[in-house]
């Protein structure tokens, strides 16, 4: 049976440089680095993220999630984190890899197999747990596709659907079927998130969330906590703040114009919270990161 030794030389052969590696086969990258990370802020997508060499945490307002090529992580919402590779080096680089997760996939799995429909409490929105021989051999299969690329098309949906269904029958099963409730708890906090990322520049207006929810202020708080340990509006804050930091480094905006851009009036406001975020303010921050090479965490 394939194992993570397997995993990382695959890895290691395709993704030649750090950073992340793009591949022929839908919703699967890899990721490489030669060395430990700052910590590095970014939007998780609802993926499964595993350890073939090297170790890493990722932060999730205040708790830490520490993990190695022993478990895997699972995230079920779009959820913005810190992730740093705290385990890595030159002569035994971080190699990582991430699916992204198909709700219409999971949905299908579950009706297939007659598995598990009840909504189930929500839970926060990334979890980890112990990587099974059974999982690390599909996940091999499907990495070694990239050596077959004329057979992709026809096996990669199959090892894929293995791949799922192992997953929703292991430790993080109620996150997975979670995610393929649509009106589930979790469901409907997806949606709060969804109205609040393409409205995140707009006046938070918490009758919104709640409508598009379809949940109550007092219950959408409580399970939106639950799920991404923060309120909304701590939310809607943090994706205005990447966003503000996204435009300073790549389009060369000053700390003002940047704020008002995400929907900031005040720039004493802006800079005060970017500096509680990022730890200095919009300027020095940016300058700090174009001295450091690109950074790309999965």
């Amino acid at each position: 049976m394939a194992d993570t030794t397997e995993l990382a030389a695959m890895i290691a052969r395709y993704a030649t440089e750090d950073g992340v590696t793009a591949t022929a086969v839908p919703r699967l990258s890899l990721f490489r680095s030669s060395q430990p990370t700052e910590p590095v802020h970014a939007l998780y997508e609802p993926a499964f993220c595993i350890i073939a060499q090297g170790r890493k945490q990722v932060m999730l307002n205040g708790a830490i999630y520490g993990y190695d090529p022993a478990r895997y992580l699972v995230v079920s919402v779009d959820l913005p984190i810190v992730a740093q590779v705290t385990e890595a080096s030159d002569a035994e680089p971080y190699l990582g890899l991430r699916l992204d997760l198909d709700p219409a996939a999971l949905s299908a799995m579950m009706i297939e197999h007659g598995l598990d429909r009840r909504d189930l409490p929500a839970g926060p929105g990334l979890g980890l747990a112990r990587m099974t021989p059974d999982l690390i051999d599909a996940v091999v299969r499907l990495t070694r596709l990239l050596d077959q690329p004329d057979d992709i098309g026809a096996l990669a949906p199959l090892v894929e659907k293995e791949i799922l269904y192992r997953l929703m029958t292991g430790d993080q099963a109620s996150r997975l079927r979670q995610i393929a409730l649509a009106d589930s708890k979790l469901g409907q906090v997806n949606r709060a998130i969804d109205w609040i990322r393409r409205n995140f520049r707009e006046p938070f207006r918490i009758d919104s969330v709640c409508d598009a929810a379809g949940m109550s202020p007092s219950a959408l708080h409580a399970h939106f906590k639950t799920v991404t340990a923060m309120s909304p509006l701590q939310y809607q804050k943090q994706l205005r703040l990447q966003e503000a930091r996204r435009l300073i480094l790549s389009q060369a905006r000053d700390a003002a114009s940047a704020g008002h851009a995400v929907g900031y009036d005040s720039p004493s406001q802006f800079s005060r919270e970017y500096s509680r975020l990022f730890g200095a303010p919009p300027l020095r921050d940016a300058a700090k990161l174009r001295e450091a090479p690109e950074l790309s965490i999965g």
